[in-house]
């Protein structure tokens, strides 16, 4: 039986109910763990429950000793009846509250041990504020930096404390910015665009980079309605105009270092939720509504609208396209009045909804709540855009598979899409009990579908055509992703334990080398960075990258501080480190402070790289442990001052006198769209369905 088994549940022992069973009092979190540093914080508070069991099923010891909360210094469980028990833990800062729930994972029982062992402890999942995060959500990575979480506990709890008094007012005007920036609600659609060879723009960062991956438009179809807008002698079609705001307000993203069209792109997306949110609910049962519902999720990423609820909504647009029968293939169907190019979309779109789905599952920490035996659409065919058309003639054949089309990248993924969902299945469903065989066997799972996905994606590459390097990248990003996420349940583990050495060696590896595709210079070197689309999403957007980039520093500085524990250890002379993980360090802070001067509001990123960098800097200097704390509050104070100076920066440009409306951005709009004398755009909701197929060239 693998130790993380679950073994089978055993009669209960009657015991005295006020302190806990004899078998469980080697769980006290061992020196120097999370659990340690966090029980002797005078601000921490520890309840236990058995997890899995319903309370009407439990001995009388197990309810009296959960019903209580334990005292801050006790690691009191309950008695085990089932395979792992669940201890919270509760971590307060000034204003709000991470409710820690850690699983202790138990071992069989034998003749000679008739009660089980304690495996390993780590945390399942995290309560904060109204929200439950499971096991892929960051916040559950950085609960294991455990001597940085102290520091900060111990001073913003201090009301005289200079952190605390500045983080206060940096979250006062991270509220005033952002509160600037919200346009009204309800947001009605108007028909303003930026000049025109800004729109071209934009429209071409989104081509080469979203729609490169995750296919939603007919480009052709696009092209030829996105010309029918600046023509002056026609009236544009407002359903049309909404789904172009949310194409340009993705492109926005990747079309500057600064992001300097950060509060339009956000204008734009609020435009397409009030368009969205009209008590219309028939009529919208179209290829060209659930376009704009899926461009509204990918364009609130990349803005930062509600990035981190993107999963809820998620919801609603699965359950949309499973009513219009996307969920079934239409070759089964036998929906003979539904054209090839129709047919096409609608496999394009589900495979998207399906990435999306998973994407939103792994930021959020929630289940993917679909699973393989609910659709069966097939993959979309491997077809460029301009085969497809809605001219009729014969049906066109698909490409081979080893030619390269504007599709492949899209099916590719999709072939590994049963292995990334039972990823995501395994981190965050709550019948997962997180064994390490399990995990083992998904990432061999995974690796070997990577392996077929690669060899696919090379054998396409020819000196004519074939995918770009930008594609590749992201592509790489995002499969480092999953390895990253399945593992890291176990990195904290494997630092101490050699069963889970494996996890450690991989989260650390794929970090660096997500790290390196993301940013291929380091950050501290003058270079053209400026000129990558990916590296401007990583810095500007607010997507996945976000949640990787904060797990892979949690990897990189633990993995540098046992290397530096081991080091004195068995060494007499000076610690070395290694010098790609202290550069990653270095990187991830700068990206951090980036992402501030782009229009990101909250500098507690900053802050904890901040102390993650002081912490080794103070290694190198070799200071003792008493100075490495007071070096690290310096550099702490020291980076919220800095954020509260950039902040305010911010904040007074985005202030505008009295009765002006217009935002200046530091790029030149131009006149936009300008509409002749008595046109007008009819931005009436209440449109009927034959009018919503007729405005779109492939419905």
């Amino acid at each position: 039986m693998s130790p993380l088994t679950p073994a089978p549940s055993a009669s209960p022992t009657h015991q005295d109910p006020s302190r806990p069973p004899q078998h469980l009092q080697q769980l006290r979190a061992p020196t120097g763990s999370i659990a340690a540093s966090v029980a002797a914080s005078p601000s921490t508070t520890t309840t236990t429950r058995s997890y899995g069991q319903p309370n009407s099923s439990r001995s009388a010891p197990e309810q009296a000793v959960s019903s209580t909360s334990s005292p801050a210094n006790t690691a009191s469980i309950s008695a085990c009846t089932k395979a792992s028990h669940v201890e919270t833990k509760t971590l307060h800062f000034p204003d709000l509250a991470f409710h820690l729930h850690n699983e202790h994972r138990l071992a069989g029982q034998s003749q000679s041990q008739p009660q089980p062992q304690v495996v390993t402890k780590m945390t399942k999942c995290v309560t904060h504020k109204t929200r439950l995060l499971g096991q892929s959500h960051w916040v559950n990575a950085v609960t294991v930096l455990s001597d940085i979480i102290d520091l900060l506990q111990r001073y913003l709890r201090d009301p005289t404390s200079k952190l605390l008094v500045t983080e206060k007012r940096c979250k006062r005007l991270a509220k005033v910015i952002k509160a600037r920036r919200r346009p009204p609600w309800p947001c009605p659609p108007t028909p303003e665009l930026p000049n025109r060879l800004v729109c071209d723009a934009l429209v071409e960062c989104y081509l080469d980079t979203s729609e490169a991956i995750f296919r939603v438009l007919h480009i052709p179809s696009f092209r030829r309605d996105y010309e029918a807008v600046w023509d002056r002698s026609r009236d544009p079609d407002p359903a049309f105009l909404v789904q172009l705001k949310l194409v340009l307000a993705i492109g926005s993203a990747a079309y500057d270092p600064g992001f300097s069209l950060r509060p339009h792109a956000m204008r734009w997306v609020y435009e397409a939720q009030t368009w969205l949110s009209a008590p219309e609910f028939k009529s919208r049962l179209n290829i060209p509504a659930l376009q704009t519902n899926i461009l509204v999720l990918m364009a609130r990423q990349a803005a930062g609208v509600g990035e981190d609820m993107v999963w809820t909504s998620m919801g609603t647009t699965v359950r949309i396209a499973i009513y219009m029968g996307l969920h079934r293939d239409t070759a089964g169907l036998g929906l003979a009045t539904v054209t090839f190019l129709v047919a096409e979309m609608r496999r394009r779109l589900w495979n998207t909804i399906l990435e999306l789905t998973l994407q939103s599952s792994l930021i959020s920490g929630a289940p993917p709540l679909i699973n393989l035996d609910e659709f069966d659409t097939e993959p979309p065919g491997n077809f460029d855009d301009d085969q497809l058309s809605d001219q009729g003639g014969e049906d066109p054949m698909p490409r081979p598979e080893g030619h390269f089309t504007q599709t492949t990248i899209a099916i590719a993924l999709r072939g590994l899409f049963p292995q990334r969902l039972a990823v995501a299945k395994h981190l965050n469903d709550l019948s997962s009990r997180l064994a390490y065989s399990e995990t083992l066997n998904l990432d061999a799972q995974l690796r070997e579908a990577y392996r077929a996905l690669t060899h696919r994606l090379q054998t396409c590459r020819t000196p004519q055509k074939g995918p770009s390097d930008l594609e590749l990248r992201i592509v790489d990003l995002i499969l480092r992703w999953y390895s990253i996420v399945l593992h890291f349940p176990f990195f904290a583990p494997s630092l101490r334990e050699a069963e889970f050495a494996f996890s450690r060696r991989v989260v650390v590896e794929n970090a660096l080398r997500l790290w390196r595709t993301a940013f291929p210079r380091p950050l501290s070197l003058p270079d053209d960075s400026a000129d990558d689309p990916l590296a401007r999403i990583a810095i500007n957007g607010s997507g996945f990258f976000r949640t990787t980039a904060v797990q892979g520093l949690v990897g990189i500085a633990l993995e540098l501080k046992t290397l530096a524990r081991e080091e004195q250890v068995l060494s007499l002379g000076p610690v070395e480190m290694r010098p790609d993980l202290l550069l990653a360090l270095d990187d991830f802070k700068l990206w951090a402070w980036k992402s501030l001067e782009t229009g990101q509001t909250n500098a507690k990123c900053y802050l904890v790289a901040s102390i993650v960098h002081a912490q080794f800097e103070a290694a190198r200097k070799g200071l003792r442990q008493e100075d490495t704390q007071a070096f690290m509050l310096k550099e702490a104070e020291a980076a919220e001052e800095r954020a509260l100076g950039l902040l305010e920066e911010i904040e007074a440009r985005g202030r505008q006198p009295e009765g002006d409306a217009v935002v200046d951005v530091g790029v030149d709009l131009g006149p936009g769209l300008d509409l002749p004398a008595g046109l007008s755009v009819d931005w009436d909701y209440l449109v009927s369905y034959q009018e919503s197929v007729a405005g779109c060239n492939y419905c």
